[in-house]
């Protein structure tokens, strides 16, 4: 008989059992989670993936902390200077006892990217070209999770980057202009920390909603979601298709 090879089990060093019945790293296993960008949702996404029990984890970023990412951010005082990414490998080890990997360069095409990625940059314009560069029909990544971040609202897009309805739904939503790419819009805009809170962990949701899809446990997952904060606006959602 042919021999089989087992899946291996990933070596999670967080006692997560008060989660297991919601998510499971265990069923997760080893696949990887690419992020990028680390900012005001970016850091919070990848603490919050890792406190999860993730072991895989990669996070791409060539930004250094300056004093007004302390605020609305993961990072501390003390991190002004420091890249991004080598002050997140720190917290996120210190945290979790999990070491991710880091990328001090911008994904431009040239990289084999996880299975699930979350785009959290700062411009629009970074997201196209992410988009098309490295996402787009790129059978190795299943599930891509892209947030949008105003003061008091927030936008998460959610789709599988080789479903054409996902495709031709999500590109109507990548507009921009030259005056767009810079400044970006997350530096010319207020950034509140709660609303990113709040943006962070719906995007990881999403995430553990797909885990429990693939489980058999759910449908499938909204592709559009957008919340509002003042007032309090439940989420408006839809899914993609081709008309």
């Amino acid at each position: 008989m042919p021999e089989t090879t087992a899946t291996p089990t990933p070596r999670i060093i967080l006692d997560v059992n008060r989660h297991l019945g919601v998510f499971s790293p265990y069923k997760f296993g080893e696949k990887l989670v690419t992020i990028i960008g680390s900012g005001s949702t970016g850091s919070k996404a990848a603490l919050g993936v890792a406190e999860l029990g993730v072991p895989n984890i990669e996070l791409y970023d060539t930004d250094v902390v300056v004093d007004h990412n302390v605020p609305n951010t993961r990072f501390f005082p003390s991190d002004v200077g420091k890249k991004k990414i080598e002050a997140m490998r720190e917290w996120i080890r210190l945290k979790t006892g999990t070491e991710i990997t880091i990328h001090d360069e911008f994904v431009d095409g040239i990289q084999t990217l996880g299975e699930v990625v979350f785009v959290l940059t700062d411009t629009m314009k970074s997201r196209v070209d992410i988009w098309n560069g490295s996402l787009k029909y790129k059978p190795n990544v299943k599930l891509v999770i892209e947030t949008r971040m105003g003061a008091d609202q927030g936008r998460i897009y959610v789709v599988n980057p080789i479903n054409p309805a996902h495709v031709a739904g999500y590109e109507e939503t990548l507009h921009y202009t030259d005056e767009d790419a810079t400044p970006s819009v997350c530096r010319s805009e207020p950034s509140v920390g709660p609303t990113s809170d709040i943006l962070s962990g719906l995007a990881i949701w999403q995430m553990m909603r797909w885990q429990s899809i693939l489980d058999g446990e759910e449908d499938e997952l909204e592709n559009e979601m957008i919340f509002g904060l003042r007032p309090l606006t439940q989420i408006y959602s839809r899914k993609f298709t081709i008309v």
